[in-house]
């Protein structure tokens, strides 16, 4: 044994997030130029880094030596003893003065090892979770074999007894942990970092060791890889308490010895106890963990006996091949052809041959149970498309032999590999899913999987900032000053300071932030400490769409937590795996894609609201993609709530493209990306479809291959039929090309290069042919895009489409619902109902549902959901709902409180939904009933009171008691204000409904805007970059606030017809415009806009105030068209022009004949107090801006 050698084997990587700082391909590298062979891991109380730590080891030929810094409940790992003080990870103090909980240092000496770490990590998360993940005596007594265990650092048991001068505990605790894992594979942990404590105690552990004849072991706590990270790593301390550098009384690490030292200096710092040096090498010589990476873990389906074979997998084979020609039966109505006989054959040829049957059996049954179960499921994404086999399983909706998509792009015969069929079900049947599965295989065999999120290099910058202590503006400055985000990744920080391969273009536009970092010196320090944080693990969550299904438990493969949500109960969180996602695929396990979708769950709220208003019930999945309504519907744009259809650029691509066919709406999902839109092919797409200009071909043998996208590859499936045709590949040769050519490794793509060149040379058409072509292919596949998930997209879509062309009422309604709760979303969606000639009203106790709904009693109109009023739970909601369907409808205010259970309707919730108006359909004053809900409310309960005891009031008899009906609580009549009314609704609503501010203003404000703030959000979302633009609205918060420089700002909320925002007004504009930024005032603002961690952020640069246009207040006309053309229309517009009695004639004008009439004297109106009631009844369009000087006619 070496005696100038050393293994260090209790370090922290980033993995024990914002706590260890190392990454760990740094760590591996680090030991190994020292000359050590071997190393350790051991994050705090999880596995998260394992299987990259053993890949990188092996990778650099470096021992890995796999182990755990489990947490240690002190007795048993089910307590929860009430704690004092701030629980950091040193484990605070309960009472009776111990620790919360201790450390232990476990590493794994085997293979059978390593599993136990699995099963005790599992089960400290699951079982002993408080505060940490706790293992405890119990739990190491029957997980200890192949495990070595130290008496780990100053949080350990042994050590907390010692600090405390407490030396026979110190020994029994070492004694207890020894007679669990054995003489020699409990060592007595040594650390010395120059802290009082440890020199303290150390000779007691010395002590210990000699009278337990236990081997010393030398560590040194690795949190970061060299000693100038210190810092870094002290900053990252701070991210996590939420404490700044200069807070002497925070959570710090004592010494900045922390990092990993050389052998040379780990065998000085003990050259007293070499013998504790020397363990590491015997613990290393001992470790020997094997993870295996081939898994038969795929799990088995239940094979129905008339169908079982000889083996499992002919069973499977024999049951699938059964099931697929059932299906293609009923697909293939007409009868089953040759071609798609032999492309069925084919498939399950392959599918068998690869050991995969049981993999398609069990997306069946779970595509099975959610159909049988009324769960929508998505008509198919990804590449599953192209797979016949699939299509007839009812797997997928689309035929890929009519659409032309191809298998091999799904499941390449030459390249083992798991296929991936993502499943797409309605959100709100996600976990109902995930519990079938685990109810069909067990729910230990079930997991959805971790992922984790890092630090980036803007969010780096301003955590930087905050923790050294400097305003929010220093962070902001040097974020304004980095490169625009690019298809919404930033520029790292290093590749802004010094010139970096694959970021040439980009450092030119960091020259300000070099020179700041140059100048001066908060922001160079700054930078510093920013680009120790940057990439650094921040927080694991749980991956939106990833599960992984496995034939034994799924610890026998990899360990698991439980991930509650925002004070979410630990008991009952969802199993994830502490795995992410490409490391359970690398262990040959079976992940399957379960996402949620929005739009699928507005499809289905959308038929249930048809069927309960018609009886009949649309057959959405077998309309004909060909409807003349629904492609003019998107050759307008008008596609505001339709998947993937809806983003303020593709509306505009849809207007150039002008769709006409299904396959135009595949292309648009498949252009509408960063790459085509950089290379300007989808402009290309749409000017050749449209005729302004040539489809032109590179050779016309590619007008068979390409015919359909008018001469452009538009789809990783058109290379591949390219190479087909033009090099002679075979299809599985050229799925192997797309992937060689979309990794971007120079050998493989050179091979390819040559490859294609001289296929074309042998199949006639010339190296020249050949080398055109691959130079388009090479940086083709950069972007190029799978056709069958287009295509899949494109069915959703056209779906959406069809359901708002034809059914706008309904449609709109399960829109609004779905973003009930972002009001920013919903204000963008009643703009659109707007435009649409749709009515949205204020929630109504008389007809409203629990959410969005068409109306009953009133033509084009929506009625607000009453489950969206604030203070308003769901209780109540259901309560109203069942009351007014079992007994009608409630004949006043009075019927109605003393109807609905006292137990569930209170103050606050009356006096909530008064303001929101949903009692103005009985009559009443919004504010005389907030007047008087107190009283109304105590009586409405003491008088239920009284009945229930059996006691009359003086003047009523026993029979009429219950008949009370609250009349001698008189109602005042006294109406709010407007601005009262509507700023109390948006209140209650999240926004404005029966009116806005400015609505009859919006032609005015066109002139002071460029975007829509809905716009705005996202262009920002879809691009990334920096603009600065201009936006109008109303402000509806206005905040002033001192920063600690003393200068003052505000931060502002305005919002327009389709959104709101929050800006920042800085400095010298605020002091200049402050007289115009109060609360509902109507301004427009010149910002700069940019998308900071996933949110926009806009920052003002100038504030003005419009000189608004009113309609005018002597004459108005109206539109006779859409929604008011209708008998019921001009009978709702006589409702509204009553309502608001005023000076200002009315005229109506008929646009298809240009007549205009003149309606009676009895019909003047108020237009200030009817135009928002008139805009959100009839739409957008309803006035008319000028009154023709003749072809005026009387109406009355």
């Amino acid at each position: 044994m070496s005696t100038d050698s050393f293994v260090h084997l209790h370090n922290h990587t980033e993995y024990s997030m914002l706590d260890g700082a190392a990454r760990v391909e740094d760590m591996v590298l680090a030991a190994k130029a020292d000359g050590q062979t071997a190393i350790g891991i051991t994050d705090h109380g999880n596995l998260y880094g394992v299987l990259e730590f053993y890949d990188t080891c092996r990778k650099h030929d470096v021992t890995p030596i796999i182990g755990l810094e489990a947490y240690m409940a002190r007795n048993s790992r089910h307590d929860r003893p009430s704690r004092r003080g701030k629980v950091d990870d040193s484990g605070g103090e309960v009472d009776g003065g111990h620790r919360l909980y201790n450390h232990l240092t476990l590493l794994a000496e085997s293979t059978q090892g390593y599993r136990n770490l699995i099963q005790l990590s599992s089960r400290a998360f699951l079982e002993g979770y408080y505060y940490k993940p706790r293992v405890d005596w119990e739990l190491l007594e029957q997980h200890h074999e192949g495990l070595i265990a130290t008496s780990s650092c100053l949080s350990g048991v042994v050590l907390e007894a010692l600090v405390k001068d407490n030396f026979d505990e110190g020994l029994s605790m070492a004694a207890r942990l020894q007679d669990i894992f054995g003489r020699d594979n409990f060592f007595i942990e040594l650390q010395d970092h120059g802290i009082a404590d440890q020199l303290r105690t150390n000779p007691s552990l010395i002590e210990i060791a000699k009278r337990l004849d236990a081997p010393l072991l030398a560590t040194n706590d690795i949190h970061y890889v060299h000693r100038d990270d210190a810092d870094m790593q002290d900053a990252l301390l701070c991210v996590q308490t939420g404490s700044l550098m200069s807070d002497t009384n925070r959570f710090k690490f004592d010494s900045h010895e922390n990092y990993l030292k050389t052998a040379a200096e780990m065998r000085y710092l003990f050259r007293e106890l070499p013998d504790s040096c020397n363990n590491t090498l015997w613990i290393a010589e001992r470790a020997n963990v094997t993870i295996s990476k081939d898994n038969d873990a795929l799990p088995q389906f239940p094979i129905p006996p008339e169908y079982q074979k000889e083996t499992e997998a002919e069973s499977a084979n024999n049951y699938l091949r059964e099931l697929t020609y059932q299906g293609a039966l009923a697909r293939y109505a007409d009868g089953l052809n040759q071609e798609v006989r032999d492309r069925i054959d084919y498939e399950l040829g392959v599918i068998a041959n690869m050991g995969f049957s049981d993999y398609f059996l069990v997306v069946w049954d779970l595509i099975r149970f959610a159909k049988e179960s009324k769960i929508r499921v998505g008509p198919g994404r990804g590449s599953a498309a192209g797979c016949c086999v699939a299509y007839c399983l009812g797997i997928v909706e689309l035929d890929p032999i009519k659409y032309g998509l191809i298998f091999e792009r799904f499941l390449n015969p030459g390249r083992k590999q798991m296929p991936d069929i993502d499943m797409d079900f309605d959100e709100r049947f996600r976990g109902e899913m995930i519990k079938y599965a685990a109810e069909r295989y067990g729910s230990d065999h079930v997991a959805q999987i971790v992922t984790f999120s890092t630090i980036k290099a803007r969010a780096a910058v301003r955590d930087a900032a905050r923790v050294l202590g400097f305003p929010p503006a220093v962070g902001d400055k040097i974020a304004k000053a980095m490169p625009p985000l690019l298809m919404g990744k930033d520029v790292p920080l290093n590749a802004c300071l010094v010139e970096t391969p694959g970021f040439e273009d980009r450092f030119a536009e960091a020259a300000d932030l070099r020179r700041m970092n140059e100048t001066d010196p908060d922001v160079a320090k700054t930078i510093s400490v920013a680009l120790g944080l940057e990439g650094k693990r921040r927080q694991d969550g749980i991956h939106a769409a990833a599960v992984v299904i496995t034939k034994e438990p799924v610890t026998e493969y990899v360990p698991i937590q439980r991930k509650p949500g925002p004070n979410g109960n630990i008991d009952d969180a969802p199993v994830v795996t502490q795995f992410e996602m490409h490391g359970v695929e690398d262990l040959g396990l079976l992940k399957m894609d379960f996402l949620g979708l929005k739009n699928l769950a507005i499809i289905e709220r959308c038929l249930d609201l048809v069927e309960m208003n018609s009886g009949v019930r649309p057959d959405i999945d077998h309309v004909e993609l060909d409807d003349p309504g629904v492609y003019s519907m998107l050759q307008r744009g008008a596609s505001m709530g339709l998947f993937q259809l809806e983003s303020p650029n593709m509306r505009d691509l849809m207007r150039r493209l002008s769709p006409t066919a299904f396959e135009d709406i595949a292309a648009l999902v498949a252009l509408y990306r960063p790459g085509p839109m950089g290379e300007k092919t989808h402009h290309e797409y749409a000017d050749r479809k449209n005729g302004r200009k040539k489809v032109v071909y590179d050779h016309v043998d590619l007008e068979d291959v390409l015919g359909e996208t008018y001469g452009l590859m538009v789809y990783q499936e058109d290379m591949m039929r390219v190479a087909t045709k033009i090099a002679g590949y075979s299809m599985t040769e050229a799925d192997n090309l797309r992937k060689a050519t979309g990794k971007k490794i120079r050998e493989m793509i050179q091979a390819e290069r040559e490859r294609f060149v001289s296929g074309a040379d042998n199949m006639g058409y010339g190296r020249e042919l050949g080398t055109l072509l691959f130079d388009k292919i090479e940086p083709f596949a950069d972007y190029a895009f799978n056709k069958s998930h287009a295509y899949g997209y494109a069915l959703l879509a056209y779906q959406n489409g069809y359901l708002k062309f034809h059914y706008p009422l309904e449609y709109m309604s399960a829109v609004l619902t779905s973003s009930k709760d972002d009001k920013d979303k919903l204000a963008s969606y009643l703009s659109e109902c707007r435009s649409m000639g749709i009515a949205v009203r204020v929630p109504d106790v008389n007809e409203s549902l629990v959410d969005f709904a068409p109306s009953i009693t009133q033509d084009r109109t929506i009625n607000f959901g009453l489950s969206a009023v604030r203070n308003v739970g769901s209780a109540l909601v259901d309560r109203i709902v069942t009351e007014r369907r079992e007994h009608g409808n409630f004949a006043d205010v009075y019927d109605f409180v003393r109807r609905v259970d006292p137990l569930v309707l209170n103050k606050r919730t009356m006096e909530s939904l008064a303001k929101g108006g949903a009692f103005d359909s009985l009559g009443i004053s919004r504010q005389g009933l907030t007047l008087v809900v107190d009283e109304l409310v105590d009586r409405t309960l003491e008088r239920r009171k009284d009945i229930t005891h059996g006691i009359s009031t003086l003047f009523a008899t026993l029979d009429d008691a219950g008949d009370w009906s609250g009349t001698d609580v008189p109602i005042p009549t006294k109406e709010f204000n407007k601005e009262d009314r509507l700023n109390f609704e948006r209140e209650m609503l999240g926004l404005y409904v029966s009116d806005h501010p400015l609505l009859g203003v919006e032609k005015t404000l066109d002139l002071y805007s460029d975007y829509s703030i809905n716009d705005l959000r996202a262009s920002l979302d879809v691009d990334g970059s920096q603009v600065v633009t201009r936006i109008a609205g109303v402000l509806t918060s206005v905040v002033v606030k001192t920063s600690r420089s003393g200068s003052v700002f505000a931060q502002v909320t305005i919002e327009d017809l389709t959104s709101s925002a929050n800006v920042m007004v800085f400095g010298k504009l605020y002091t200049e415009k402050s007289s115009i930024l109060f609360k509902d005032n109507i301004v427009s603002l010149k910002v700069r806009a940019e998308n900071r961690d996933d949110s926009p952020r806009m920052t003002a640069l100038d504030v003005v105030a419009p000189k608004i246009k009113t309609i005018a207040n002597d004459i108005v006309q109206l539109n006779l068209d859409g929604p008011l053309a209708r008998p019921e229309g001009i009978a709702r517009l006589k409702e509204i022009l009553k309502k608001y009695p005023g000076s200002t004639e009315v005229f109506l004008h008929m646009p298809h004949s240009s007549q205009t009439y003149r309606i009676g004297a009895e019909f003047k109106i108020n237009v200030a107090d009817a135009a928002g009631e008139l805009l959100t009844t009839f739409g957008g369009n309803v006035f008319r801006s000028t009154i023709p000087s003749e072809g005026v006619s009387e109406q009355s």
